[in-house]
């Protein structure tokens, strides 16, 4: 993904209201959020290049999202191992979310740049392979972009604010109001845009929170909600160049929260 707003212990009937854009080259092949065959436990997208996920749930409550890490002064190189790996390897363990970010730190050459959030109903911790801190995150409002979580890039700063008038709605309008939030296709003052490398005309580019480039752009806008009583919305809105919108998946499932590993232990997948 390369844009997440999120609302974390800050909504009176949602625990956790997450949005997000995921910006990817339209040529890569990619499958609409469904659950998994390999895996049924998990309900995501899959990037069907190298299998992993920009973002996923599994029914019993780990969530997982990671956005790529934007420094145009670093000379480019091809990265062993893929990024989605990082999400697909926690939704398919039971590992507990700081443990599984301290496994797997050490190996953050291993990929290209990246923030990785993951979690569960007890918690939701960040890291990034560009900063050594593991953060667990603080009730209240979070957003990231191509950076570190909570860089006050400009859709992030005013995706944030945008998110926080939104916390006393209900389900409906929070959908809606979310998704107005990932279509905003306005262009950031150049006073206000971030020097990540690539040079302001590309800093322009992509500075909406919604991409509709020529061969790159926004393809796919989530919402998705957990409530206190364990029920989910997932919508996921699909799109092709330029913005044309391809499909949506709306599901709704009830979570049964299991335990996870204590330090130490690990099961399932891992990276």
């Amino acid at each position: 993904m390369c844009l997440i707003l999120l609302a974390w212990h800050a909504h009176p009937e949602y625990p956790l209201v997450f949005s997000g854009n995921r910006d990817e080259a339209y040529e890569r092949p990619s499958a609409a959020a469904a659950f998994w065959s390999d895996d049924p436990d998990v309900f995501g997208g899959r990037d069907l290049e190298q299998g992993g996920t920009w973002l996923g749930l599994t029914r019993g409550g780990r969530l997982a999202a990671v956005t790529n890490y934007r420094d145009g002064r670093t000379a480019p190189s091809l990265a062993p191992r893929s990024r989605g790996e990082l999400t697909a390897g926690f939704l398919s363990g039971s590992t507990e979310p700081r443990f599984y970010l301290e496994n797997v730190a050490p190996r953050g050459a291993d990929y290209g740049g990246y923030t990785l959030i993951v979690g569960d109903s007890r918690g939701l911790y960040g890291f990034s392979n560009r900063d050594p801190t593991i953060r667990e995150l603080p009730a209240g409002v979070h957003g990231l972009s191509n950076h570190l979580l909570d860089t006050p890039w400009p859709k992030v700063s005013r995706g944030k604010e945008r998110l926080a008038a939104l916390l006393t709605s209900g389900e409906t309008d929070l959908v809606n109001g979310l998704f107005r939030i990932l279509a905003d296709r306005g262009v950031a003052p150049d006073a206000e845009l971030p020097d990540s490398g690539v040079g302001l005309e590309r800093e322009r580019e992509l500075s909406p929170a919604f991409i509709a480039g020529e061969r790159y752009g926004t393809r796919a806008s989530t919402v998705l909600l957990v409530s206190r009583r364990n029920e989910v919305v997932f919508v996921e809105r699909r799109y092709g160049a330029h913005g044309e919108p391809l499909g949506e998946t709306s599901q709704r499932l009830a979570l049964q929260p299991r335990a996870a590993l204590p330090p130490g232990k690990a099961a399932g997948h891992t990276v």
